[in-house]
């Protein structure tokens, strides 16, 4: 941008008619859309070229990237004609016959309506009788439905078959931020573009442009800063800009946009964040304070102390980050010091702990005392040592064998214990080594192992040993269920049975197939709690062969062979016709301590059968 401030700025009189500028720098034709919307014009540039049009269009995306204006365009294009071009074409450089009324929403064949105030089956029934007839002047007529997510489901179904077989003679675009609330039935039949967040860069771009044709003086960072708070929306940036332009009397100045937008200076962010990786909680807490009463809002700068720790992050591992124009040259330098010193664990402690925090500053009555508390938190855990930097100083004081430092001899015979180090050997590099008087400090205890110890008097005493549980024999599907039993855990369970098919099972190593219909969390959820319930880690994984049936399957084809057994026996047979439309509906087995419980009377010799077959003692339901 310019640094050259004009002499002055011509402003329009009162009452001509202002357009805002989202308005003015509406883009006109697909040339304009370029700006971070390069693949949908790419297909479209494509489908047009080669006469594959589709039927209907589906446009999605955020707020303020382009469906609306993308529509208009995509209907100019459909019925684009002049003295020399008569045909669709994307090349709409030329006014058209029909260009400027479509663009303002006023032509008589495209039609354009708000499915948020036309929700119901009448306003489609309309637009389904309607769309018979030809266009009047155009080649196309085009219907353009806004928020189309808003239809009630009556209203799809109505529509489903028109947008399936529509006549030749007409196109439909669909426009909605909430693409999810879209039956899949709608969207199948619909070419599908996701308009994307324009990015920060582009957008800055797109500002310096604007603020250069209307004669606007802006400072680089005031555009990043309105950049960044668009969010990926054009729209809203043009009316933030449109907002800046008036809040600064015709000049676009950082300083007045940090206040008119409640932020704090990105400079002091940085500053704030060196303050709290440092552990400084009395320097966070002052700089904070310095901040809110020039006016910051507290939730803005814990959002962008976020943002800032966000930025660090992929400074460590995106170099070409710091290429972005939308940062300041603090932001980028002091950006990648951070990122060669600061741990990611720290990093990423800080970023969970202000994403918890920002919400709770926005839902309380005191948002800048929630800020204090929650800067507190952060400052006093940033010094904290990462779990594995803990576990490796633990084992390193402990000797590696969990039982305590190593003794060291002074020459005369007594023994001495190395104290543990204190916990701010654990800092993190940008903490310093000493950091005042050390409050208490909390003691790791040792956990005793089985081996003996010489007590005080010189007698061996045996330290309790605590046996490990048994394992559990798993051999076979069975055994997993009876364990789903043993652990009440009955969902796992009726998976197990219903869609597990075994395959090889040894000591560790389970190999399965799944039936269809098995959800695929299955294998690592059963080697979780197979792991929990016996001890030993299983390896659970998925083979081609088909493997054993089910045991839902198995049972099945055992209860089909009882009743298949019942019916060749000649007794139930003889039932069922003395009784005309008895049937048989399961066969049950007695249990085996009832069988027990009778062995004792004597039974016919007849009685003595294969497995499966039909005894007296037996129990059918007819």
């Amino acid at each position: 941008m310019n640094d050259t401030r004009p002499t002055s700025t011509t402003f329009p009189p009162p009452g001509s008619g202002y357009r805002v500028l989202a308005r003015k720098y509406r883009p006109k034709d697909f040339s304009d859309l370029m700006v971070g919307q390069e693949p949908m014009v790419r297909t479209l540039t494509n489908a047009f070229e080669t006469g594959r049009i589709a039927q209907a269009y589906m446009l999605t995306g955020v707020r303020g990237v382009g469906k609306t204006t993308t529509a208009r365009i995509l209907a100019r294009a459909l019925n684009y004609k002049t003295d020399d071009i008569d045909r669709p074409t994307i090349d709409l450089r030329t006014p058209g016959e029909h260009c400027q009324a479509i663009m303002e929403g006023r032509h008589v064949d495209v039609i354009e309506m708000d499915a948020a105030s036309h929700t119901g089956i009448d306003d489609i029934r309309e637009i389904i009788e309607q769309v018979r007839y030809r266009p009047v002047s155009a080649r196309y007529k085009v219907y353009i439905i806004d928020e189309v997510h808003m239809l009630s489901t009556q209203a799809f179904n109505g529509l489903l078959k028109t947008l399936e077989e529509p006549p030749e003679h007409v196109k439909f675009i669909f426009a909605t931020t909430e693409i999810r609330k879209v039956p899949i039935t709608v969207l199948s039949r619909c070419q599908r573009f996701d308009l994307r967040r324009i990015s920060a860069a582009d957008l800055v771009g797109l500002f310096s442009t604007i603020a250069e044709k209307e004669g606007i003086w802006a400072e680089p960072e005031a555009l990043s800063m309105i950049a960044r708070a668009a969010e990926g929306s054009a729209r809203d940036g043009l009316s933030l800009l449109d907002q800046a332009i008036a809040h600064g009397g015709g000049r676009v100045e950082a300083e007045t946009v940090r206040g008119m937008l409640g932020l704090a200076d990105r400079a002091r962010i940085v500053d704030l964040f060196e303050h709290v990786v440092r552990g400084d909680v009395t320097a966070a807490l002052s700089e904070f304070e310095a901040q809110y009463q020039a006016g910051a809002n507290p939730v803005v700068v814990l959002t962008d102390l976020a943002d800032f720790t966000h930025l660090v992050t992929r400074f460590k591992y995106i170099s070409e980050a710091a290429q972005d124009p939308s940062l300041s040259e603090v932001e980028r330098l002091r950006g990648q010091e951070f990122a060669n010193t600061i741990a990611v664990s720290t990093l990423s402690r800080i970023w969970q702990m202000l994403l918890k925090g920002i919400p709770e500053a926005e839902n309380s009555s005191r948002p800048a005392g929630a800020t204090e508390m929650v800067l507190i938190r952060v400052t006093h855990a940033a010094h904290l040592p990462a779990p594995e930097d803990a576990a490796r100083r633990l084992s390193d004081f402990s000797n590696g064998d969990g039982r305590g430092p190593a003794p060291a001899s002074n020459g005369g015979g007594t023994e001495q214990v190395a104290s543990p180090p204190p916990l701010n050997a654990f800092a993190s590099p940008m903490t310093p080594a000493s950091r005042g008087p050390a409050g208490p400090t909390a003691m790791l205890k040792a956990v005793p192992t089985s081996e003996p110890t010489e007590s005080p008097v010189g007698r061996i005493e045996e330290q309790p040993v605590e046996k490990p549980a048994p394992m559990v024999p798993v051999n076979s599907v069975q055994d997993i269920v009876d364990l789903c039993a043993k652990n009440r855990d009955a969902k796992l369970k009726a998976l197990v049975r219903n869609f597990v098919r075994l395959v090889k099972i040894d000591p560790g190593r389970l190999e399965i197939r799944m039936t269809d219909g098995g959800p695929g969390t299955l294998p690592g959820e059963l080697g979780v709690k197979l792991k929990e319930w016996t001890g030993v880690h299983w390896i659970v994984s998925l083979s081609k062969e088909e493997g054993a049936p089910t045991l839902v399957e198995a049972d099945n084809t055992a209860r089909e062979a009882r009743l298949t057994d019942a019916r060749a026996d000649p007794d139930v047979a003889a039932i069922l016709a003395q009784f005309p439309g008895a049937r048989i509906t399961d066969v049950r087995i007695r249990a085996a301590e009832e069988e027990a419980d009778e062995a004792e009377i004597p039974a016919p010799a007849a009685a003595e059968s294969a497995e499966g077959d039909i005894l007296p003692g037996d129990d059918i339901e007819l």
